[in-house]
Formats: structure tokens, sequence, C-alpha cells
């Protein structure tokens, strides 16, 4: 079973969440929002987008990729297993030092590096993929087949 098909009723009311916060925002925020979320379409046309933990939007393939929050002074982007990530370009500048999270703080004004970004996301689809394909453990079994 494919776990990355979702329930398409499920994908379009996230995508009609995530328009429906890119509107109420209604500043740089929203628009940052917005063109992040055309670089995720881009970098990965199989991105699926879903709306989680009381109203964050997530893009995910294979398992999730990041999420896209919003606060007062930045758009937060966390890549779920962004410390695993080559990130050439240095564009993590935010959550460190965890082991597993990396995030990217984008403030009013700044530029982001679009194709580093794109290049950042293709590399978490590579890894999702790549976790995916491995084979689970399996446990010893006390019989055996025959």
């Amino acid at each position: 079973m494919n776990k990355q098909r979702k329930d398409p009723a499920a994908a379009e009311s996230a995508s009609a969440q995530i328009d429906a916060r890119i509107r109420s925002l209604g500043d740089w925020r929203g628009l940052m929002l917005a063109r992040v979320r055309a670089l995720l379409h881009e970098a990965d046309p199989e991105v699926i987008e879903e709306w989680k933990w009381m109203g964050t939007p997530i893009w995910s393939h294979a398992g999730i990729i990041c999420t896209g929050e919003t606060y007062k002074s930045v758009v937060k982007l966390t890549f779920a297993k962004g410390a695993s990530l080559e990130d050439p370009a240095g564009l993590f500048n935010s959550s460190l030092e965890g082991n597993v999270r990396r995030a990217i703080d984008i403030r009013e004004g700044e530029v982001v590096n679009e194709a580093a970004l794109k290049d950042l996301i293709r590399s978490a689809v590579a890894l999702n993929l790549e976790k995916q394909k491995k084979p689970k453990p399996r446990r010893a079994s006390s019989h055996r087949a025959g």
C-alpha cells in the first residue's frame, strides 16, 4: 500500500486551509508563505499538502518534508529531518542544536535563495524515499516455515 496516496478530499481541504491562512495573514508573511509553497511544488510536483497540529501547514512526500509556520516576525520552515540534510548554502538558521529538525527563519525583507531551497527540498524528499525503502527489522520467529 502506498502511504503517499492521501484521501483526495483531505488533500483538497488542507490546500484550502493553507489558501485561507495565506489570505488571512494579509501581509509579507502571507506572500512569503505563498512563495515558499510554490517553491515546494516546483521542487517536487508530487508534494502533498496537509493541515495538522491545530493549524500548521505541512508538506510531505513519503514523510514530512517541512512545516510552514508563521509568527509575528518570521515565516519558519521546519524540516523534519533537517539535521540529516546537507546545507551547503547555509539556509538553516534556527533549531540548530537538535539532533533531528532544522529550521529556516525568514524575516520581512529577506531574500530567499530559491535555488538552494529547492535543492534542500529535493534532498529532504530523497531522504524520505530512501528511509521508506529500507526494510524494517524482522522479529525472530519461534517457528520456521518448511
